[in-house]
């Protein structure tokens, strides 16, 4: 599969189930993988083997007889190497360690400065990607950026925040590095394939909300991340909200939905009414948490403007779930006001079995959706 698809080949789709289903425990041995694929047990003993060739898969010990030859039971080598990923931030690079089944085993932070430049902060990076591995062998990365990216070229394109960066190759860059396959995407559709596949697996659609100091969103088709023609779908960050006044956007527009509903607009609005003791996101939440009426207030209109950007995208689209994940996903006012407004204006059918909650991955949404993607990407072995 090339980084800019999410459909792989017959053959790697095959492979790539066959590791989905050893990994969660729904198939330990070859009989149970062909008798949940639906395929013969000579077409699933080939490949599998091609996996155990290639060090991805393990036989670990016999099964119990059902009256034949004892099964070869089956397992991910989560010794044979790591899966690296990296969540960039504006000032901050988070860093995962993940076995080979895509589990996170570790976390590293590290301070970083996007508006530094590409090469010094992916220099940084790369340090602490040299530290975690241990010398253990990386079977592939997965890097997620905070803005637009050109999954082809692995690049972010028309970046608000992020100087210097517009056409640098992040993934060519960092394969060139440590030779393995670099998957790179934005944090809105790495955080929905992470918390998605936690919850559906490779079925089912649905939108994940990333919404924090900023807001994104990503869109998850039939288990994979819809894109759009240009990359964009999903971003609802710029969808113009009804009595939202007149506030300028970063994108230069007005009254969009980040300049009301994001958490820098929650911190603008509590600092308009006097309140100077008030300088993040996580301050008005406090606020909130504590009852206090104004937080209170500005953070349930955030979820009802939100909950109306969403009405559209839920009536067209119609997923199995609405996921919230950052930092004012924590707040149970917003999410009420989210999914108030939601059941409010959309159609009956669309909300008749529609989930809206707080992501169950959280902070780690996006390591994992980066995870996903990186092994989404491995290379793994063709049929002989």
């Amino acid at each position: 599969m090339t980084p800019d698809t999410d459909r792989p080949s017959p053959d790697e789709a095959l492979s790539r189930r066959i590791i989905d289903l050893i990994s969660a425990g729904r198939a330990r041995s070859r009989t149970e993988l062909a008798a949940a694929l639906g395929l013969a047990p000579s077409t699933v003993s080939l490949r599998v083997q091609s996996l155990i060739d290639a060090g991805l898969v393990t036989e670990r010990g016999e099964g119990t007889s059902r009256g034949g030859r004892r099964p070869r039971l089956l397992g991910i080598d989560d010794t044979s190497g790591v899966i690296l990923t990296v969540d960039l931030g504006g000032g901050h690079a988070r860093v995962g360690v993940h076995s080979l089944s895509g589990a996170l085993r570790e976390t590293r932070s590290i301070p970083v400065t996007l508006t530094d430049g590409p090469e010094p902060t992916m220099a940084a990076v790369c340090r602490l990607f040299d530290e975690v591995s241990g010398g253990r062998p990386i079977h592939a990365i997965g890097i997620s950026l905070p803005g637009p990216v050109d999954i082809a070229t692995g690049s972010v394109t028309q970046p608000s925040r992020m100087p210097g960066w517009p056409g640098f190759r992040v993934g060519e860059h960092v394969r060139q590095r440590y030779g393995v396959p670099v998957a790179v995407d934005n944090d809105a559709n790495l955080a929905a394939l992470g918390e998605h596949r936690a919850q559906f697996g490779a079925t089912g659609h649905s939108i994940t909300v990333k919404a924090g100091t900023a807001i994104g969103s990503g869109i998850i088709v039939d288990g994979h991340i819809h894109r759009g023609a240009t990359g964009a779908a999903g971003d609802i960050t710029h969808t113009r909200i009804d009595g939202s006044g007149d506030i300028p956007c970063s994108c230069g527009n007005t009254g969009c939905l980040e300049t009301v509903a994001s958490g820098a607009s929650l911190v603008r609005q509590m600092r308009e009414r006097g309140r100077t003791e008030v300088h993040t996101t996580a301050d008005v939440l406090a606020l909130a948490f504590d009852a206090e009426p104004e937080a209170t207030s500005i953070v349930r209109t955030a979820g009802t403007h939100l909950g109306q950007a969403l009405s559209g995208v839920v009536n067209f689209f119609n997923p199995h779930a609405v996921f919230l994940t950052g930092s004012m996903s924590a707040s149970e006012p917003f999410i009420a006001a989210v999914r108030s407004r939601v059941y409010e204006a959309c159609h009956p059918l669309a909300t008749q079995q529609l989930r809206i909650e707080a992501a169950q991955t959280r902070a780690d949404a996006i390591l994992h959706g980066a995870a996903r993607w990186a092994l989404d990407n491995l290379e793994l072995p063709t049929a002989a």
